[in-house]
């Protein structure tokens, strides 16, 4: 099976590579505004855009895309545009959960297989702005989608997880797999 991520995210590329994978990266090139105020939704549809696009220029392959989204249940997060947002950003997650929502598609030969999984994080209530301001200026989270890495620096803002630990990191690896054995894929075979 010829499997090309349509992404340029370092995290998904190495979770796949670490899980037997041989796979291709292509970036998807694509427009990634969307007005949908599902997250679960918006999620999906921007997975299936980001998958499209490559198929439409790589037909012969099976794409495998993602996109994540965070919530608070009222309000849809992306990543922050700037150091005050993010700092304002983690101030307002003190003390509560959010849900890292990841939409995933797998388009094949006559096979388009989307998905969703979410993952609900809590945020310790006894963080202070010192700690957060140093977080912020330690750039790690400004490029994610929340503005935290938790299998980084971030992982003292949290207190608990209930869910995939690898839907944190950027893909449901469990059930991606689950999608690509029912498709043939077994490991071993690509190498």
């Amino acid at each position: 099976m010829r499997l090309i991520l349509a992404s340029t995210s370092p995290s998904r590329r190495q979770m796949l590579q670490n899980a037997g994978l041989a796979i291709e990266f292509e970036a998807p090139g694509v427009d990634e505004a969307i007005e949908e105020p599902d997250p679960a939704r918006r999620a999906v549809a921007l997975a299936e855009r980001k998958a499209e696009a490559v198929r439409a220029r790589r037909p012969d392959a099976w794409v495998l895309a993602a996109d994540q989204v965070v919530t608070d249940g009222s309000e849809v997060w992306g990543k922050p545009s700037d150091p005050a947002e993010h700092l304002a950003r983690l101030r307002s997650m003190r003390g509560k959960w959010h849900d890292l929502v990841t939409g995933f598609a797998l388009l094949g030969p006559e096979v388009r297989r989307c998905g969703v999984e979410q993952t609900r994080l809590w945020v310790r209530a006894d963080l202070d702005d010192e700690e957060l301001q140093a977080y912020v200026d330690s750039g790690e989270g400004r490029d994610c989608a929340g503005g935290y890495a938790i299998e980084g620096r971030a992982a003292f803002l949290f207190s608990r997880i209930d869910g995939d630990w690898f839907n944190i990191l950027g893909l449901p690896l469990l059930r991606v797999m689950d999608l690509l054995r029912e498709q043939g894929w077994r490991f071993g075979e690509d190498r």
